[in-house]
């Protein structure tokens, strides 16, 4: 109990009450914008976070990663563009009701869902607290090194179909964090003479880069777009009294974000699809779905909102991101000397706990702002593409270049948006570059650390959880070779049948 009231203390902070707003009302503003998206908003902010305090600057990011898939859900049904990324599933069943006049019905469905997902992941994560103060502390050098190549591992898989490319640009972004002035020897590494790389390569530059910059060049390159929503009519409340009549689908749904949000390299997508699976599977109605589903649209934005809670476990129980998001945020806690892992829970339980009713507490501010405001918001969706842009690459910059008032720093990051534009266009991810980053500097580390005490490589899985790990890597491999074997198997039968059929003819 004196753990909770420390967490409350801390959130009750005018400051930190101030950025709470901030960050969950603006991340629903930005979510609702199509072509922003959070990454950027929060790419954009994170240089300001560094002045700010730990607890502030990490209050501000939750609320704009926690409440923008709010906002992207309201383009998603409108005007079937999904503001973010991951509200593109809402599009399947919530344009199809706007459709049939229901517009007002698919929203708040979505924020009710969106609600239920966010605090049942919230609930979830403060029962698992205990466990996770216990476990943290069993977590040494050698198994925090094999659970970040675990999480690598984890993110080039999830990339079906792009895997080459995944673990290729994961690669880069290992060596990208190798460059500079080696902190134990003390010798120069892939400097190649150049002052300037000394210092190394910096994670935020390259984020406002590969982010931000990147957005800014898309948008400007494209056509210059206002898309038009028309306003909502009806009371936004109906939705919490339909959602009850699908609790299951919702509590199921929030149930798959929570246990692959906690899984590095899943995320968002995986939890959405399998819910929707799920959904679809046990429905008394399955060929509704993607023509106005109301189970379809409740499955979608629960599992999606139930993430950002789940995915904040590894990062503070163990000091590792599960994706690109939380890779930002952890440099927040660096740059404050707070890191997180197993002696966050003994020396900052505060903080963690703060962070904890946060995450409630923007839940709770985005609800009651978007009772009353939805139809304001439908008037910010139809801000033009270009406008966008051109703020965003101002913005971009203004950041990069406050870091260290440094031109070279606004170099690198415009040739990093520059890479962003065109694996942008080629369709290939930007995020296997920022955790290659991130786990590799990770893994570098604690492996050195580990390094004097091991005799020979099985030392390093001689423990209960290293082993453990290190058997999870094996069947994640396993499992997956399997899969591609048994795809090519299948696929050749068609190939050699097809062949057949041509010459034939």
């Amino acid at each position: 109990m004196e753990n909770i009231f420390a967490g409350l203390e801390l959130l009750a902070r005018w400051d930190v009450i101030l950025a709470l707003l901030v960050g969950s009302i603006g991340g629903v503003i930005i979510g609702a914008i199509p072509g922003v998206g959070a990454a950027v908003a929060i790419a954009i902010l994170l240089p300001a976070t560094f002045s700010l305090e730990p607890i502030v600057g990490l209050t501000m990011l939750l609320g704009i990663y926690g409440s923008s898939m709010y906002g992207g859900a309201i383009p998603a049904v409108l005007i079937n563009t999904p503001g973010t990324a991951v509200n593109a599933l809402t599009c399947y069943d919530g344009y199809p009701m706007t459709k049939r006049g229901e517009a007002h019905r698919a929203v708040s469905l979505a924020y009710s869902a969106s609600f239920w997902g966010g605090i049942f992941s919230v609930g979830c994560l403060i029962l698992l607290s205990p466990v996770l103060a216990l476990i943290a502390p069993m977590f040494g050098s050698r198994e925090i090194f094999l659970a970040a190549l675990l999480g690598i591992i984890l993110v080039i898989l999830a990339h079906r179909g792009q895997i080459f490319a995944a673990g290729l640009l994961a690669m880069f972004g290992i060596f990208l964090q190798t460059v500079g002035l080696d902190a134990v020897t003390y010798t120069q590494r892939y400097t190649f003479g150049y002052s300037f790389l000394s210092s190394g390569i910096d994670l935020i530059v390259v984020v406002l880069g590969l982010f931000a910059l990147s957005q800014a060049f898309f948008l400007l390159t494209g056509p210059d777009e206002s898309p038009d929503a028309k306003p909502v009519t009806g009371r936004m409340t109906d939705g919490i009294k339909e959602l009850m009549k699908h609790k299951r689908v919702a509590t199921v749904a929030s149930g798959f974000g929570v246990i692959l949000g906690m899984i590095p390299g899943t995320g968002e997508f995986t939890a959405q699809f399998m819910s929707y699976t799920y959904a679809q599977k046990t429905s008394k109605q399955p060929e509704q779905f993607g023509k106005g589903s109301p189970e379809g649209l409740i499955a979608s934005e629960a599992a999606n909102n139930a993430v950002p809670a789940a995915a904040m476990i590894p990062l503070l129980a163990l000091g590792i991101p599960g994706e690109a998001l939380t890779a930002m945020m952890l440099s927040v806690f660096y740059v404050h000397n707070v890191i997180p892992g197993p002696q966050l829970f003994q020396n900052n339980i505060d903080l963690v706990y703060g962070l904890y009713f946060a995450l409630i507490a923007l839940n709770v501010i985005v609800m009651v702002f978007l009772l009353f405001s939805t139809n304001l918001l439908t008037k910010i969706i139809r801000v033009p593409t270009r406008f966008l842009g051109v703020m965003i690459l101002l913005l971009a910059f203004v950041g990069v270049y406050s870091l260290r008032n440094s031109l070279t720093d606004c170099m690198i990051a415009a040739g990093f948006g520059v890479l962003g534009l065109v694996l942008k266009r080629l369709n290939l991810p930007i995020v296997p570059i920022i955790l290659g980053m991130v786990l590799g500097g990770i893994m570098e580390v604690k492996l050195r650390s580990a390094m004097p005490r091991l005799k020979s490589p099985l030392d390093m899985i001689d423990r209960p959880i290293s082993f453990i790990l290190f058997v999870l890597i094996v069947l994640v491999i396993a499992v997956h070779l399997r899969a591609l074997i048994k795809e090519v198997r299948t696929r050749q039968p068609d190939e050699d049948h097809d062949l057949h059929d041509s010459q034939m003819r």
